[in-house]
């Protein structure tokens, strides 16, 4: 596969976030560049300004002062100023990213989220901490949202690191078109890959999509000898039941003793983005508290080493 370099300067991905000296997503020090844009609704995500493949806005209504600056510079409306003087966001307007609202808000009660970037746009940021690259074994890191939801800007970028001899990963549900995932793996060196829950009826009931595309995708990536490790995020009483656990051993065992399997992560449920929600003017979906306490993690950990599988706990 070869790109342009009008290609290069001209393509553009919609992303929301990027975070550097990222040591959690890969080996090494990392670059985590954000997609926007998801097929899953996961019921506990903690990026929710992630899921739409739009520009959002995060409004902190305890921040606002009610100056009216937003509504008077907003070209499409979607601030108004009620009639007792007010701040309130339109139900029907969407946001173009115009980011006029942001600039003019002193109390920094508004932020815009989301952002077209070029590929050479991405790979000067990527490009800035080579030397901590090199250094640690790290590289760049894409995740979201979903990667894959964006197959195109992703495959150019990360054909772009190759080309530079930059470390490549990827963090993916994995619910996408095969053809696309093979597109992008051609450029990966590590597919951090997500399995919410192994069973297809309970994985539709707290993502929005049964799991069948996400296990062939998977088992493809690996018998094709890509490098995959596992990421299990765990939530009490929804998929940390022995029987769940046991049902994704399982699944994984076949793959166990390939060099191009990287072993399991567990990643603990937290409650790190719940605030988002309110500010998106959305209600959190998850009631409850479903973190899980040092001994049930230590259960589940000793579920997979004792099928001889490498696993860790990854807390963030």
């Amino acid at each position: 596969m070869t790109t342009s370099n009008s290609d290069m300067i001209e393509r553009k991905g919609m992303i929301f976030n990027v975070q550097k000296y990222n040591m959690y997503d890969g080996p090494g020090v990392r670059t985590l560049v954000f997609f926007k844009g998801c097929p899953l609704r996961c019921k506990w995500c903690s990026n929710p300004e992630s899921q739409k493949r739009m520009y959002e806005l995060l409004y902190k209504a305890e921040l606002c002062v009610n100056c009216g600056k937003c509504a008077s510079v907003c070209p499409v409306g979607l601030h108004t100023m009620e009639a007792d003087g007010t701040h309130k966001l339109s139900d029907t307007v969407k946001c173009i990213g115009c980011r006029e609202c942001e600039k003019v808000c002193e109390a920094s009660a508004l932020s815009v989220v989301g952002e077209k970037r070029t590929i050479s746009e991405v790979m000067d940021i990527v490009e800035e901490d080579r030397s901590f690259y090199e250094l640690s074994g790290g590289g760049l890191t894409l995740g979201g949202g979903e990667v894959l939801m964006q197959p195109e800007f992703a495959t150019s970028v990360l054909m772009a690191c190759k080309q530079r001899g930059i470390n490549t990963a990827i963090e993916t549900c994995g619910y996408a078109k095969l053809d696309d995932v093979l597109k992008v793996a051609e450029f990966v060196d590590l597919f951090l890959f997500d399995l919410k829950h192994i069973d297809s009826e309970k994985h539709y009931e707290f993502t929005g999509v049964r799991n069948e595309t996400i296990l062939q995708n998977v088992t493809a990536l690996i018998e094709k000898r890509h490098n995959v490790r596992i990421r299990l995020p765990l939530m009490k009483d929804v998929n940390d039941a022995p029987e769940d656990i046991e049902g994704l051993i399982a699944f994984l065992k076949p793959f166990l003793g390939r060099k191009n399997f990287k072993g399991v992560d567990l990643l603990p449920y937290h409650k790190l983005g719940v605030g988002k929600y309110a500010q998106l003017g959305r209600e959190y979906p998850m009631k409850g508290d479903f973190a899980m306490s040092d001994e049930e993690l230590e259960r589940v950990e000793n579920q997979f080493k004792a099928h001889d599988f490498p696993v860790t706990t990854v807390r963030h």
